[in-house]
């Protein structure tokens, strides 16, 4: 009886994991469509109200507020920014109310990018609440980037608070 019992547990518990997964897939998915059909409002309602966005630069390090008022020009074309998903890994906590994910991502304009971020699981809704977008530079190709950028990155840290 505790065998039976111990799969059908186990079971049902496989079953929510896959579920989550794929509302998680789902949200990731629905959110880089909304960028990609200038849809602001399922776009910034996929996050919570506290999400934090970094971006590929060393200065886009943006809460909400800050992230909204950069971005919202943007969306007042036929699209915002395109990052169309081709892998992705999801992973969550013990108590399956938080997850972490990582994506590698194809764009028109930037390439190949990697995102990376934390979702959060409130009322049976998945949330963004992390976001961290990464352009993807192949190894043999570090030297070059990091000479072209060298003079950007002495000026931001001269610029930065610390």
């Amino acid at each position: 009886m505790r065998t039976k019992l111990f799969f059908l547990c186990f079971g049902l518990q496989c079953c929510l994991f896959a579920q989550d997964k794929n509302k998680i897939n789902q949200t990731l998915d629905n959110w880089h469509q909304a960028a990609a059909t200038a849809d602001e409002e399922t776009y910034f309602e996929t996050m919570t109200v506290d999400a934090h966005f970094i971006g590929s630069d060393a200065d886009e390090n943006w809460e909400m507020d800050a992230f909204k008022a950069y971005a919202m020009p943007h969306f007042q074309g036929e699209y915002a920014w395109v990052f169309v998903p081709q892998q992705r890994h999801i992973y969550f906590n013990k108590d399956h109310n938080t997850a972490w994910f990582d994506e590698t991502l194809e764009s028109e304009h930037m390439g190949l990018c990697s995102g990376s971020g934390v979702l959060v699981k409130s009322k049976n809704e998945w949330k963004i609440a992390h976001y961290v977008l990464s352009i993807l530079v192949p190894n043999t190709q570090v030297k070059q980037v990091v000479k072209a950028k060298r003079q950007h990155d002495k000026n931001f840290l001269k610029n930065s608070v610390k």
